[in-house]
């Protein structure tokens, strides 16, 4: 079974279980029936707004659909760690945490110059904190604007809208930890 077949049946698995339609999870997240059904076969894959929209919708991690259904160890070994990223996209996204069944959820994320993790602001619930681990990040929290170099770190709310674009020349990469998971 494909990557993208297996997050289409663990879509549709979730949406049935709260026994939404295919129409109305498709409202929720301003797509139409048709499209959210390619994603359920497997025939298209959603980008990275549509699958955080869709996990929103159900109330899911965006991991939940990347994870693979077993047990998982304390170590991560890199070459195992469990990776997101789209197509066209300047961005990835790996899950460091060995899975999302604790409190907290660590990622590292890595940015092209000039790309940014979200096309607008988004809330969700919980805290994070960040580390630039190399490169230059921006991140507006709400109204608030921050430039963050290697070795910077910041705290904050994730329920104020938040985004990160990399402004530098290199490569942004940086290490988050999220609680409750969340991404």
């Amino acid at each position: 079974m494909t990557a993208n077949m297996e997050m289409g049946k663990k879509i549709r698995n979730i949406r049935k279980t709260q026994d939404l339609s295919l129409s109305s999870l498709a409202k929720k997240i301003g797509k139409t029936s048709s499209y959210l059904s390619q994603v359920e076969r497997g025939l298209a894959e959603p980008s990275i707004t549509a699958l955080r929209e869709i996990s929103k919708a159900l109330n899911v991690p965006i991991f939940y659909f990347l994870v693979e259904d077993q047990k998982h160890n304390a170590v991560v070994r890199k070459e195992d760690r469990k990776v997101l990223r789209f197509p066209g996209s300047n961005l990835t996204f790996e899950l460091i945490s060995p899975d999302l069944e604790h409190e907290i959820e660590m990622i590292e994320a890595k940015l092209e110059p000039g790309a940014s993790t979200l096309d607008k602001p988004l809330a969700h619930n919980g805290e994070e904190v960040s580390i630039v681990i190399q490169g230059k990040m921006e991140i507006v929290i709400g109204s608030e604007k921050y430039e963050l170099d290697k070795g910077d770190s910041i705290y904050y709310n994730a329920s104020l809208p938040h985004k990160i674009t990399s402004v530098g020349e290199d490569e942004l990469i940086f290490i988050s930890a999220i609680t409750p998971p969340n991404f």
